[in-house]
């Protein structure tokens, strides 16, 4: 896959756990731990946009475009 999620990163970095960023973000655990995972295929451009202002972060520092090796 091309596009590389690191909420994860950016969840330790403002030392935010799963549960607290659920909660703020008003999205259920369970989707949030796929998005944190790498484990979806989507993503609203609404949860987007509340996971960027409840970590304040740019979409850029969650999401990072890596480029297949056969290209």
């Amino acid at each position: 896959m091309a596009i590389i999620l690191r909420l994860d990163r950016v969840m330790a970095d403002r030392k935010m756990s799963l549960n607290e960023l659920s909660e703020k973000v008003g999205v259920a655990n369970v989707n949030l731990s796929k998005i944190k995972t790498g484990k979806v295929s989507a993503i609203r451009f609404s949860t987007l946009e509340a996971i960027c202002k409840v970590l304040n972060c740019q979409p850029g520092d969650i999401m990072e475009y890596v480029p297949d090796e056969e290209e």
